[in-house]
């Protein structure tokens, strides 16, 4: 009687532990299925500097460098080993496709931009239009980098450029650049994107660019042609655009795209 009681509880023992097992199985695999999330650890993402906080928030699992939008286009037309790339505008993504560097780009999110000034703003500066008085130090990113080129579509809109361009005194090599130099009150005002001036919101004091003179700025992303991880790649981009993906963009500041903007993929 002992021995087929101490077989009884062996049996018992075994059978336990193999139910748990399956739970355990059962509940990592239902949890899988309720995220919807890729696993696409292990992909390098070339992305604009403005989306430097938001991207981690989204996904972590992927290796991330940030820059110049152009700078990155550069890099991916040399050869680097990205296997995604976000950019700041459309253009970029365009031209790499049609030089076969990178498959047919989609878009995935909007911004604006805004005058950033110290918060102190010791310049005095309340509108666009007292960036042109004598004096005021104004830094810009340079012509070649999306936001650069938004702050000069912007001063033509408004037929500001000869007034207010003698003001430059420095011209940065991405967003965030600009960003530090104006909270840390190496110039009177500096453009970014809204997003970006939102990440220091106790060092710089934000005013607005009139809606009518803003360009429209749209990012577009792309899978680079050359990476060898397409898969994980194409289900990143699904990530972005996915209602979490969207959602957490909004979170950090980033507009909604028009229905003439795209964003299907």
């Amino acid at each position: 009687m002992r021995v087929r009681s101490r077989s009884a509880a062996l049996r018992t023992f075994v059978g336990l532990v193999l139910v748990l097992a399956l739970a355990t199985s059962l509940g990592t695999g239902g949890a899988a299925a309720k995220s919807g999330r890729s696993d696409i650890s292990g992909i390098t993402v070339f992305a604009a500097a403005s989306l430097t906080d938001v991207l981690p928030a989204i996904d972590k699992g992927p290796t991330y460098s940030f820059g110049s939008s152009g700078t990155l286009a550069t890099q991916i037309t040399n050869g680097a080993p990205a296997d995604v790339f976000l950019s700041a505008n459309t253009s970029n993504p365009a031209t790499l496709y049609a030089s076969g560097k990178v498959l047919k780009p989609v878009n995935f999110t909007r911004n604006k931009l805004v005058i950033v000034v110290p918060k102190s703003n010791p310049a005095g500066i309340d509108d666009i239009y007292d960036l042109t008085k004598p004096g005021i130090k104004i830094v810009v990113a340079n012509s070649t980098v999306p936001v650069g080129s938004y702050t000069l579509q912007i001063l033509k809109n408004m037929n500001l450029t000869s007034r207010v361009t003698p003001n430059f005194v420095s011209r940065e090599t991405d967003v965030r650049a600009v960003l530090t130099k104006i909270a840390t009150g190496q110039g009177d005002a500096g453009f970014v994107y809204s997003t970006d001036a939102k990440t220091v919101p106790n060092d710089v004091k934000v005013i607005k660019v009139p809606a009518w003179a803003q360009p429209k700025v749209v990012y577009a992303m792309a899978v680079v042609t050359a990476s060898p991880n397409q898969a994980k790649a194409k289900a990143y981009l699904t990530e972005i655009l996915s209602k979490r993906g969207q959602a957490t963009l909004k979170k950090y500041g980033f507009l909604p795209l028009t229905s003439s903007s795209g964003g299907k993929y």
